[in-house]
């Protein structure tokens, strides 16, 4: 057995903010450039369609780099990587400050996304490792924290900074961020006993994870412009995708020492927690991407304001997650989370609601609401699937269930902006043949807008297409309101204990 479990370091707080400090730089990158976007096209003289390609690169390598923590953390050990993994983050976010040109940015970009990959496992895995179990509860709510308050902090950080300043500048401020929290880690957790192991690499199970997961992603990217598979590209990108994870699988369940642990879903709790976290962050993530892009679409926001309108989300996480990390333990983990659930459904109802008249406050008031399910979602959850692991195998799970957890998000991003913009075309066809100049109600509107002109009806189908939307968001939110209510019932299907393991019965070596 190892005796990191008995290892403290000399003070908790800093190693707490070390640690959490390269997460938050990492989860803020993934959605801080965005906002960006069109600045960067047109700085570096490229199509925006193009441009999309910093955000596709950035997660194609992110998620192939994500599985391999658990292997990179015995190779190596947990502290080490994570120190190298956040030097080489800092580097990499300077290379993409000074590029010059969009294939240099890219490829940067592609680095950034490999060495951020064992950022948030790792500061999972020895945030687990450093608390005495019984607090182990409030160093996974720290992190949820910084988990939901990063992606939304980035489109408003990104936006200033991009107008205030210039875009080089959103990577720029991960260099002090980065040195700052190496140097407070090293000085933490330098005498951590360290245990690694020479495992053999399993090439062909990293060829085909990279070909399959990297496959994956750029079609989940690029569908929704291609028109999906109208598209010989991504039928063809589908093909060697599935192909390729299939050989994965069947790979990894029979190799002697696998790149990545699939064995792991034998564990009940792992495999519920994981199905749990990943299907409520893809909603989470769901309602992140629609309710900002409906408000700049269609009710005129500027990108500040629709960030202001959604940012209310991460007020009750930062006040709730110290006092749900310090009695979440003295509850069934499962009412949590099924309560989370209660309240992200519930919030999913009200904006079924909404209609175009729906105002400012409105908005931020049920985004403020829906904080109270996202404070209890991410601690339950992550504990749920931690629960029946041994720590040997802490690293791998973390790096597996934050893998899938962000290929969730990746789909959820896919497939909700299909759906949305779907089902709006769909009511739109629907109103459009209920209008005739025979109708009275069609010739009174066309007489408000000023007679049966071109303008006219240009003005109508503006209203039309208005409402086709409104309608599509209402649907979304329905269908995404009844998805969390199924949540509740599957998350009872973990078994207690869901107390952190500790000690050498628990050690699994």
């Amino acid at each position: 057995m190892s005796n990191n479990a008995s290892f403290t370091p000399p003070s908790l707080l800093l190693s707490t903010i070390g640690l959490s400090l390269a997460t938050f730089m990492q989860v803020l990158d993934t959605t801080i450039a965005n906002v960006a976007l069109p600045t960067i096209s047109g700085n570096l003289g490229v199509s925006s369609e193009q441009g999309t390609w910093v955000i596709t690169s950035f997660a194609v390598s992110n998620a192939i780099a994500l599985p391999l923590t658990g292997w990179l953390s015995r190779r190596f050990g947990e502290v080490k990587l994570f120190l190298w993994a956040t030097i080489l983050f800092v580097l990499a976010s300077f290379l993409c400050g000074i590029s010059t040109s969009m294939p240099e940015l890219i490829g940067f970009r592609v680095l950034q996304g490999l060495v951020a990959g064992p950022l948030y496992p790792m500061t999972q895995t020895l945030l687990i490792a450093v608390y005495p179990p019984a607090r182990r509860g409030m160093a996974l709510a720290l992190l949820a924290m910084v988990t939901v308050v990063a992606p939304i902090a980035g489109p408003i950080l990104g936006g200033w900074i991009t107008d205030s300043y210039s875009w080089p500048w959103i990577f720029f401020i991960n260099v002090p961020i980065g040195i700052f929290a190496v140097m407070v880690v090293r000085s933490q957790l330098a005498k951590r006993p360290v245990e690694t192991s020479r495992q053999p690499m399993d090439y062909v199970g990293l060829i085909t994870l990279i070909i399959g997961v990297g496959a994956l992603q750029v079609i989940l990217d690029k569908g929704n412009d291609l028109d999906w598979f109208e598209s010989n590209f991504i039928i063809i990108g589908a093909a060697i995708s599935v192909i390729a994870l299939a050989v994965f699988v069947i790979w990894e369940m029979t190799d002697q020492h696998p790149v990545v642990n699939l064995r792991l879903f034998a564990h009940r709790n792992f495999r519920i927690g994981t199905l749990v976290l990943v299907l409520g962050y893809a909603g989470f993530f769901g309602i992140n991407l629609i309710l900002p892009q409906w408000l700049q679409t269609q009710m005129g926001y500027t990108a500040t304001w629709a960030g202001l309108a959604v940012a209310p989300i991460g007020i009750l996480p930062v006040l709730l997650s110290p006092f749900v990390g310090k009695y979440a333990n003295k509850f069934d983990l499962r009412l949590l989370a099924g309560l989370a659930f209660l309240a992200i459904g519930l919030s999913c109802f009200m904006r079924a609601g909404f209609t175009n008249e729906v105002d400012f406050q409105h908005i931020a008031l049920v985004q403020l609401f829906m904080g109270i399910g996202v404070a209890l979602f991410f601690m339950p959850t992550l504990s749920i699937l931690m629960s029946d692991l041994p720590p040997s195998q802490i690293a791998d799970g973390a790096g597996l269930a934050t893998f899938l957890r962000t290929l969730g998000g990746s789909f959820a991003a896919s497939l909700t902006t299909w759906i949305w913009i779907r089902r709006a075309d769909q009511h739109h066809a629907y109103m459009s043949e209920s209008i005739s100049t025979f109708e009275p109600a069609t010739r009174e509107t066309l007489n408000h807008l000023g007679g049966a002109s071109q303008s006219a009806y240009a003005q109508m189908d503006q209203i039309l297409t208005s409402q086709a939307y409104m309608l599509s968001t209402v649907d979304y939110f329905t269908l995404l309101g009844w998805g969390f209510m199924g949540l509740i019932l599957i998350v009872w299907l973990a078994k207690p204990p869901f107390a952190a393991k500790a000690g050498p019965a628990a050690s699994g070596h």
